[in-house]
């Protein structure tokens, strides 16, 4: 038993993982409504069993968008987001179907931090 929930937390801290990536930009390159300093991109994988309804690891636009877009930009000294997209991997209806055990949710947001 003490193996099973061994495999089940290292497959959690596998899965569950988000990514950040930055880059900064000049603002005379783009057209903002403001001065343009990074173009942020966030990325979540998730976690969830028996067709959804179990969320282990979240992954959702609220984490992407949330968590992670607007924290990056606000610790790059930004005052706002002009969100570009954002997307996450449906889950209801027959979506449900490829995760009758176990799903791995995505959700990607990008954005350019305007300061």
């Amino acid at each position: 038993m003490n193996q099973l929930l061994a495999v089940f937390g290292c497959g959690v801290a596998l899965l569950g993982c988000t990514s950040v990536e930055s880059a900064s930009i000049n603002s005379a390159d783009f057209a903002t409504s403001g001065d343009a300093i990074a173009v942020i991109q966030a990325s979540a994988l998730g976690l969830t069993f028996l067709a959804n309804t179990i969320e282990a690891v979240p992954s959702d636009l609220d984490v992407v968008v949330n968590r992670l877009l607007i924290t990056e930009a606000k610790a790059m000294g930004a005052s706002r987001i002009e969100l570009k997209s954002a997307s996450t991997t449906a889950r209801q209806g027959i979506y449900r179907l490829p995760a009758l055990i176990v799903g791995v949710p995505s959700s990607t947001a990008v954005g350019i931090a305007i300061k």
